[in-house]
């Protein structure tokens, strides 16, 4: 019995109606001699501490690190039925199809399950990147050896492991040390969660410690035969300009009005070129983000959920957890599909069929620049956007505009830069006339394209319209005006910009030895989980919303003090990125990989137990009348009590509103000893 694993029901019943086993059974789909079955994700889940030793139930200085020498799985209580029907199933199995999906998740959900039921039969894979009938029927003509992605989820369990000791011992240990101090509740840890929240501490601190500096713009308004146009004075002083090249001094702006008001300038120089933009990539997840984010003001996980439904539920788009923006150039071959299949599912598209040269191979077709996953577009499979909520519909519309947009010609517009010689001084003025609209005809103003790899931008930056201009030409000033000007600190985070700066975390980094190691797309997480990290940290009390600004709170930001640079900085976690992708790409064993990870935490526990936290009092200032420790507020059976911060050493209480006694067998070790915080 051939057996293919999947990573959720919705995939598998896909894989199962082309795969023709359509008998329903106990966690599983069957039909000649094939069956298909699925996990709900992750059905195993890293053990906690205390399977290794009881002692570890305690959080406790003298118990870190804990470092796992023979790593333990268990069943998440929530999918222990269904494991056990793939457990069941691999008995019978004579050959395993790994159908999860195509990343380095997808395959750890898949092979530590194998590992841990201990199946030892063939493994292939079947590597899909949309879930419409033609591309799974054309992955299934094409299955690849089991061994060919195997290393992937060497990457995942070194991505896992390291999570785990990260989490694990440093959120123990910061929350061990800051309870001794008086804060009540977990500081959580994590290896990518931490760097993410520095990135948003270190623009906070940069908003509140910045001060606005005055600059000044001079503006000339001309006479060009009948019309006028405006330009901007561009000293050649360099003494009175900024780094950026903004005029800081306002007597000389001042100065030029005075003798100039009354001037001619002349035209020194007039040069026209055309300009070419070439079509926007198509999506991948980020830029998906960045952009729902901005238009829409929707969350990363939002988005990610959204475009989650749009390939799972609708079948209307390919794989969205991706990180490139590129296309197989074979995929030029499906683009009469998809486009048949856009018209079928919008007939309003029907006019911009005949503008569309499907045979065009702009930039995105490149063989080279694909990853796991080539970017999100639409599938050849019609859909049915009525069934379409406002968000799908809208993501839906941003994912096919880009890829038909690669089916129109480039933006043509001649620019015009002119140069104004008026008193010895320079006055610049750009203008811009379109000659071909081209792909921008997909991006009206109401969703206009504002991605670097368009191009111009809308505008200032565009240039105005300029009137016939020749060279050496005379034009009277009809005015000069100076502008008081500030300039203004960055802008904080939004959930779009954030996901933006973990994945070129690179551009943070300040140490000039790691930027070199680094390459500049350099990120944090992966495009499966960034938004999940964002959830993570305002779910835990470290980021809130303001609109839709995220800001971080105070004692996220007294805790990124306390830690290393080691753990906060971005470009560390970069390079661990790297280290799981060289691992996944078999240059880098897994077992030195960890021994790596096991010298960084004996380090990190190390450094921990020598620092002094100063975080926000959470509790009543009291101290123990045993100890003289602070004191923490608890639940009891009793009710509420202000037990010994320094629990399980002193056993000192006060039972509020009652008499001072001795807590016996309870203790303020609190929420922290249960559950993970290891994850992210």
């Amino acid at each position: 019995m051939k057996l293919f694993l999947c990573e959720k029901p919705s995939q598998a019943r896909d894989i199962a109606m082309v795969l023709g086993a359509n008998q329903k059974d106990d966690g599983c789909l069957r039909g000649h001699g094939t069956v298909v079955t699925w996990g709900f994700g992750h059905l195993l889940e890293q053990a906690p501490p205390d399977a290794y030793d009881p002692a570890f139930k305690r959080w406790a200085l003298d118990t870190l690190p804990i470092l796992p020498t023979s790593w333990k799985l268990e069943v998440k209580k929530s999918g222990r039925k269904q494991f056990e029907t793939i457990r069941k199933l691999l008995r019978e199995a004579t050959e395993v199809v790994v159908a999860t999906d195509a990343d380095r998740e997808g395959e750890t959900i898949a092979r530590e399950i194998l590992e841990y039921c201990d199946y030892r039969g063939p493994v292939s894979r079947l590597w899909l990147s949309a879930l419409d009938d033609t591309s799974i029927r054309k992955a299934l003509a094409d299955i690849r050896p089991g061994d060919s992605t195997y290393p992937l989820y060497l990457a995942g369990l070194g991505r896992s492991r390291a999570d785990w000791l990260v989490g694990m011992n440093l959120t123990r240990a910061y929350t061990v040390i800051a309870k001794q101090q008086g804060h009540d509740g977990v500081l959580s840890v994590g290896r990518v969660q931490t760097p993410t929240l520095r990135l948003v501490v270190d623009r906070d601190r940069e908003i509140a410690d910045f001060v606005p500096k005055p600059f000044w713009e001079l503006e000339g308004l001309f006479q060009a035969k009948g019309s006028t146009f405006k330009a901007k004075w561009k000293p050649r002083d360099e003494s009175l300009l900024d780094d950026a090249g903004r005029c800081i001094n306002e007597a000389a702006a001042r100065e030029l009005v005075q003798r100039a008001s009354d001037g001619e300038g002349q035209i020194s120089r007039l040069e026209t070129a055309r300009k070419r933009e070439a079509p926007p990539l198509v999506m991948d997840l980020a830029t998906l983000q960045q952009e729902a984010s901005r238009r829409y003001g929707y969350g990363a996980q939002q988005v990610l959920d959204v475009a989650q439904t749009l390939y799972e539920t609708h079948k209307a788009t390919t794989y969205p957890r991706t990180d490139c923006r590129y296309l197989p150039l074979s995929q030029l071959e499906e683009a009469e599909g998809v486009m048949t299949a856009l018209l079928k599912t919008d007939p309003e598209l029907s006019p911009l069929r005949d503008h569309l040269d499907l045979s065009r191979k702009s930039r995105v077709w490149n063989d080279s620049k694909i990853t796991a996953h080539h970017g999100i577009i639409p599938t050849t499979s019609p859909c049915d956007m009525s069934r379409m909520s406002e968000p799908e519909r809208y993501l839906y519309d941003l994912i096919r505009r880009h890829y038909l947009a690669q089916f129109l010609s480039p933006h043509e517009y001649d620019q015009t830069d002119v140069v104004v010689k008026l008193a010895g001084e320079d006055f610049v003025a750009t203008g811009r006339q379109v000659q071909v609209e081209g792909w921008r005809v997909l991006f009206t103003k109401a969703a206009k394209e504002s991605e670097e790899e368009a191009g111009g931008t809308e505008g200032e930056n565009a240039g105005q319209a300029l009137p016939a201009l020749y060279q050496g030409e005379v034009c009277p000033v009809r005015s000069l005006e100076v502008m008081t000007k500030q300039t203004t600190p960055p802008k904080p985070f939004t959930e779009g910009t954030l996901i933006s700066a973990m994945k070129h975390a690179a551009r943070f980094v300040t140490d000039e030895r790691l930027k070199v190691r680094l390459k500049e797309t350099a990120g944090i997480g992966t495009e499966a989980t960034r938004a999940g990290i964002i959830e993570t940290l305002l779910k835990r009390g470290f980021l809130r919303k303001q609109k839709r600004a995220l800001v971080s709170t105070l004692t996220a930001r007294q805790l990124i003090d306390a830690l290393p640079a080691t753990v906060t900085d971005p470009g560390m976690t970069a390079l661990w990125e790297q280290a799981l992708d060289v691992v996944a790409a078999r240059r880098l064993p897994l077992d030195e990989f960890m021994a790596r990870q096991t010298i960084l935490i004996n380090r990190l526990v190390k450094h921990a137990a020598g620092i002094t936290m100063s975080l926000p009092q959470q509790q009543p200032a009291q101290k123990c009348p045993d100890c003289g420790a602070p004191m923490l507020k608890r639940k009891g059976r009793s009710g509420p009590f202000l037990g010994c911060s320094r629990y399980p050493e002193c056993r000192g209480i006060v039972n509020l509103g009652k008499q001072r006694g001795k807590a016996k067998g309870v203790g303020p070790q609190g929420r922290g000893d249960k559950g993970s915080v290891a994850n992210g």
